[in-house]
């Protein structure tokens, strides 16, 4: 793996998870929005709305680098509209970075011929 396609997954990985938080208190926003007096979900939103698009970003980004077939990326993408999605996509992601640093040290050492 080079280091442009590791920086593009590293990246994704490292907004999944804020990504996935917001979201969660975005919707608690809401509920408390219609059950009380609290109304936060302008500045959630706001703040879910900006973590959504750098997802959204660094996605095409790492779809692009890592050459991840349609069903690999619409996975990764149907991970972040879903409420706990961007936690599970921050640890499929942390594993694939692990399993391609593996195969590269590997292919240094001349064990694979890949």
């Amino acid at each position: 793996m080079d280091i442009k396609t590791a920086t593009a997954l590293r990246r994704l990985r490292l907004v999944s998870a804020p990504e996935a938080v917001s979201f969660l208190l975005l919707l608690v926003c809401s509920v408390l929005k219609r059950t009380t007096d609290f109304n936060a979900v302008p500045v959630m939103g706001a703040i879910h709305g900006v973590l959504f698009v750098l997802y959204v970003v660094f996605w095409v980004f790492a779809w692009y680098r890592a050459r991840w077939s349609v069903g690999v990326a619409a996975l990764y993408f149907v991970l972040s509209v879903l409420p706990t999605g961007g936690f599970f996509a921050e640890r499929k992601l942390k594993h694939e970075a692990e399993n391609a640093v593996i195969a590269s040290r590997a292919r240094q050492e001349g064990i694979v011929n890949a």
